[in-house]
């Protein structure tokens, strides 16, 4: 090796030690002949002095030395002077006296700021990407992300689960999202799929007795980006044979805790909570709910269509409902803040958010003048709302008003500082609907995939009002972002083939996307579950943010471009006339 230690490693003990440190030169600070240069590598800083009388041949090469230079240091360890310590650097307690230096290899001026507090911009740090492994902030994401997957091997391996590789080109299946689709030089005119998730493929590894499976596993969606999707992202596939929504849960759940108490160092307590997806879309406006901080929201329509406010009537009558949030006193809401509040809902395709601040005698506010006194003390009452505080109102066609009064309460857990990335509230969601009515076109969607199992009481629903059948799924969420979802699966042939019919499937469709999987169906299929967890998303979390391409090595823009390499970028003529492809 070219060093005896890392950068991050030497300590007051080691005083009197000789070294030899590799790194790259952070930070040099010259008086005169006296030379000071922090060197630092993925392991820490150490401070290397390099005083006069040091060999010549060393005083040069550290005064031609320059930042991100990369150096070999040897010297002698010796401790610091109390005053001068660096408290907050581990190895703040030592420098490195050097007898030799070298310069393995100099450095242009970099191009983007790879130390200190400055930040380039998004698209210079994406387009040198490689360069952002030197900040402490990308470097830290990606030793958590090492540390959560070495987690999740021990874990799953010590649940008895067998790591089974499933390919990633596949046969095109409807899953959701558009697929990456890939020609086939072979078979000219026909097309692989990227794989979107490997749900039938582990579902066949049920059909063939493997019991429990567990992956690692690189996916790819053809959708549109937002910060926590990517085109590509990793997932923790899990599968089991013969489990109850419970014992599934269990597995996800035992693991979550584990990452959360030794990467995070938090200790939540278990079990996790549940509820309901109707409960959850009722009182927090969202089936990802940030369970931090209370505001929960409140269904009023059958209050405020008592009250004089033609706003609220009109809505009522068509159909709509009004949904209200009461803000506690201590939170108080300047003017400024309440005209902010109608940005928040626009993207539902709302006008606006109505309040009005709780006051005696008189409520003030657009919305308080049009509820008689009476009416007052009702809506107070069921809100628990307090005098000094303030109701938020959003109101509109249920599919929208629902979640925008979701977003209106994130906006204000920002607002008010309740969000504190440091806590963890993780929660479990389960009973979702099994399909979605798709409008567009007359018919009705599978709300999770089509192999998701019905509750077993609602079955007859299936003939008779499918939109009322509950599904066998459950999600995690935890601090408003979905970390795993899974669900039971469908084991039995008729019941999937009734499944498929129902979102618009007909035999020849089946057969011609699903054939192979519902034959093996036919096999002696056990009951079986599982889950996916977003790897990218739990890494994120517990790390205190919501943006996945904070802890992805080389992530994609939101326009799935990548700036380092270029990609996607034109290909030779030559391999589209291989591939039988000509571009219109």
């Amino acid at each position: 090796m070219l060093r005896t230690h890392t950068c991050g490693e030497l300590r007051a003990e080691h005083a009197g030690s000789t070294v030899t440190l590799c790194g790259w030169i952070q930070n040099r600070r010259d008086h005169g002949g006296l030379c000071f240069l922090d060197v630092r590598d993925r392991y820490g800083v150490t401070q290397v002095v390099v005083e006069p009388d040091a060999d010549a041949a060393a005083r040069g090469e550290a005064q031609r030395a320059r930042l991100e230079w990369v150096v070999r240091v040897s010297g002698t360890v010796r401790a610091r002077p109390a005053g001068s310590r660096n408290e907050d650097r581990a190895t703040g307690a030592v420098e490195v006296v050097a007898d030799a230096f070298d310069v393995l290899n100099a450095a242009e001026p970099v191009p983007v700021a790879v130390t200190g507090a400055e930040r380039s911009s998004e698209d210079l740090e994406l387009k040198y990407r490689y360069l952002m492994f030197r900040r402490a902030e990308l470097r830290d994401a990606l030793l958590r992300r090492a540390r959560v997957n070495h987690a999740v091997r021990e874990h799953m391996v010590s649940r008895g689960f067998c790591e089974v590789e499933t390919p990633s080109l596949l046969k095109s299946t409807p899953e959701g999202a558009r697929d990456f689709v890939v020609p086939s030089r072979v078979h000219p005119g026909q097309f692989y799929a990227l794989l979107q998730s490997p749900q039938l493929l582990k579902q066949l590894l049920m059909i063939g007795g493997m019991d429990r499976y567990w992956q690692i596993v690189r996916c790819f969606r053809d959708e549109d980006l937002r910060g926590d999707r990517q085109p590509e992202f990793t997932q923790l596939d899990v599968e089991m044979s013969f489990g109850a929504e419970s014992d599934v849960q269990d597995v996800a759940e035992s693991l979550v805790h584990r990452l959360l108490r030794e990467v995070a160092g938090a200790d939540v307590p278990r079990p996790f909570p549940h509820v309901s997806w109707a409960d959850a879309m009722s009182r927090y406006g969202s089936d990802k709910p940030d369970l931090r901080f209370g505001l929960e929201i409140a269904d009023v329509t059958e209050i405020a269509a008592r009250s004089a406010f033609a706003v609220f009537r009109d809505v009522v009558a068509a159909g709509g409902v009004v949904r209200a949030i009461a803000v506690p006193a201590k939170h108080a809401m300047t003017r400024k803040d309440l005209d902010a509040l109608p940005a928040v809902v626009v993207d539902r395709g709302l006008k606006g958010v109505a309040w009005t601040k709780i006051a005696s005698p008189d409520w003030t506010g657009p919305a308080g003048k049009h509820f008689a006194p009476e009416l007052r003390e009702t809506l107070r009452s069921a809100l628990g709302a307090e005098e000094g505080g303030t109701i938020l109102f959003v109101a509109g066609p249920k599919e929208q008003a629902v979640p925008a009064s979701g977003d209106v309460r994130l906006h204000l857990g920002n607002l008010f500082g309740l969000r504190d990335p440091k806590v963890f509230a993780p929660v479990w969601i389960d009973r979702f609907p099994l399909f979605d009515w798709n409008a567009d076109e007359n018919r009705w969607d599978s709300a999770h995939h089509p192999f998701t199992a019905p509750v077993e009481e609602d079955i007859p629903l299936l003939d008779s009002d499918p939109g009322k059948v509950r599904a066998k799924a459950y999600d995690l969420a935890m601090n408003g972002l979905e970390i795993l979802g899974g669900s039971i699966r469908i084991h039995d042939p008729a019941l999937q083939r009734k499944v498929f019919t129902l979102i618009g499937l007909s035999d020849e469709q089946v057969e011609a996307r699903f054939s192979w999987f519902v034959e093996a169906l036919r096999y002696g299929t056990p009951p079986h579950g599982g889950f996916a967890m977003g790897m990218d998303r739990i890494v994120a979390v517990l790390g205190g943010t919501s943006a996945i391409r904070d802890v992805i090595a080389f992530p994609k823009t939101t326009s799935a471009t990548d700036l380092m390499t270029g990609a996607p970028s034109p290909v030779e003529e030559r391999q589209l006339r291989e591939l039988g492809i000509r571009l219109a």
